[in-house]
């Protein structure tokens, strides 16, 4: 089984919203290492939400601004790539331009021979060109590494039919399909991700990353959380 697990950038830093929280990475290693060890395949796609907001910079021309984003991401993966290799994890980061030496080039040869090793393979830089987001950044990486599903972990525990945040009355999915994700502008992931995993029909879990064991859990279909579902 391969799977490609999103983490935000945000969910990385725990209470302190910026920078990186290690307790809340180690967790997520730990978790990963238990799926690693059990045969599965991981790749990670993670925001950089921690570090900094492009579109939300009104200043800054866009495309650097999102050129910026791509680099957040980079150090995101670096660090949480260190984490995991400090549990006995092999790790390799790939990114769809240059960095010297501190990435791989993407290819999807190179995806598999890593997955083949055993490696967690990080998918940094988003798709390398602004106005995409990490959202997209994920299901296009699923769709290229033909991984089987995307676990998404996020801040809330699933996909609602209005904000939780500001209706007491929203109600959870159990199930969705990507077909109603759209029509309805669930924002499971944003519209050009949603579009893109239809098409392609890439199947996604969603959950909150907080809860205990919670990546597991979705791994092994025992979650607490929605699938979003192709059919």
């Amino acid at each position: 089984m391969r799977i490609l697990l999103k983490l935000s950038g945000e969910a990385l830093a725990g209470d302190k919203k910026t920078g990186f929280d290690e307790e809340t990475v180690r967790k997520v290693a730990l978790q990963v290492k238990q799926l690693v060890d059990n045969g599965t395949q991981v790749g990670i796609v993670i925001g950089g939400g921690n570090f900094w907001r492009g579109r939300t910079s009104e200043n800054i021309d866009r495309v650097k601004a999102d050129q910026i984003g791509m680099l957040a991401t980079i150090m995101n993966c670096i660090y949480v790539s260190e984490i995991f290799r400090s549990e006995g994890m092999m790790t390799n980061i790939l990114t769809p331009f240059e960095c010297g030496s501190f990435t791989k080039l993407f290819s999807k040869d190179r995806a598999n021979k890593y997955f083949a090793k055993n490696m967690v393979v990080f998918f940094a830089g988003g798709t390398g060109h602004p106005y995409f987001s990490t959202d997209t950044g994920v299901v296009l990486r699923a769709i290229e590494v033909e991984a089987d599903y995307i676990l998404l972990a996020k801040a809330v525990d699933g996909v609602y039919d209005s904000d939780p945040a500001k209706n007491p009355d929203a109600k959870r999915y159990d199930t969705v399909s990507i077909d109603e994700v759209i029509a309805k502008n669930l924002q499971v992931v944003d519209m050009t991700a949603s579009i893109l995993a239809r098409d392609n029909k890439v199947a996604m879990k969603v959950f909150a990353l907080q809860e205990e064991n919670s990546i597991v859990k979705a791994a092994t279909g025992t979650f607490n959380g929605t699938t979003v579902t192709t059919d």
